[in-house]
């Protein structure tokens, strides 16, 4: 059932995104060639529990982490490690989320470790261009097929291709709600959104095919073919008019 939340529900969530997208913020920030994917973690639950929060990963399902943080052909659920060392050319992907009174933000973005080949920064420009060209499909009214197939469209125009296994959902009480969120579809199809609605839109974006694996652990998701993956999050509020990225922070 898809949770329609009222002003005073919205207003703990714009404090639940801010403090998701602060943390964030922060772990990229410290992002360099050396730095293990356990102290980005650290960095993480610190700013989170500061802000009298809680990282809204830890335990959840049994995730062992305060945040996900994936490298390369990892695409999501990577676990972070004093023994995961960030080398010169990596593509992180970090992914957060904090639970504030009673709600949740869920945001994700990706680095890049020094100087990058022209074709893994162009998959991260290109990841990062197309949740905003899926937002401009955003508003009352409109379809999430209209997002979604605004997502695929520029993904593909440009040479990469869009994870279809995973996809964005409904964000509230529970960090995982409905509607699911597809970064795919056809314009004019699927459920209507409304005002009020708050969902997370996450596109997760190949150099190769769009098939993924799960490794052993039961957390990472790889790419299928070996491709370098990159992913773009914000949770946000439909409006009567487009939305309002409530993990944003300048």
């Amino acid at each position: 059932m898809i949770q329609i939340k009222n002003s005073d529900q919205i207003a703990i969530m714009r404090d639940a995104g801010r403090i998701t997208g602060e943390a964030l913020l922060l772990a990229g920030e410290a992002i360099r060639e050396g730095v293990s994917t356990w102290h980005l973690d650290q960095i993480i639950r610190h700013h989170i529990e500061k802000c009298g929060a809680k990282p809204s990963f830890l335990g959840y399902g049994g995730f062992p982490a305060s945040a996900c943080i994936s490298l390369n052909n990892q695409v999501i659920h990577g676990i972070p490690s004093k023994t995961t060392i960030l080398q010169e050319g990596d593509v992180v992907k970090i992914d957060v989320g904090a639970f504030y009174h009673g709600f949740h933000g869920d945001s994700a973005n990706t680095f890049g470790v020094g100087r990058l080949s022209p074709r893994n920064q162009k998959l991260i420009d290109v990841t990062k261009e197309c949740f905003y060209q899926g937002v401009k499909q955003i508003a009352s009214g409109k379809r999430l097929g209209d997002v979604g197939a605004a997502i695929q469209n520029y993904v593909e125009s440009n040479g990469f291709s869009v994870v279809r296994r995973y996809v964005g959902h409904g964000v509230g009480h529970e960090l995982h709600e409905s509607p699911d969120v597809p970064n795919y579809g056809t314009p004019g199809r699927g459920l209507r959104l409304m005002s009020g609605m708050v969902i997370a839109v996450e596109p997760m974006v190949c150099t190769g095919g769009y098939e993924v694996r799960e490794l052993s652990d039961g957390w990472t998701v790889i790419t299928a073919d070996g491709g370098i993956a990159a992913h773009y999050e914000h949770t946000l509020v439909v409006t009567s008019e487009g939305c309002e990225l409530l993990t944003k922070v300048d």
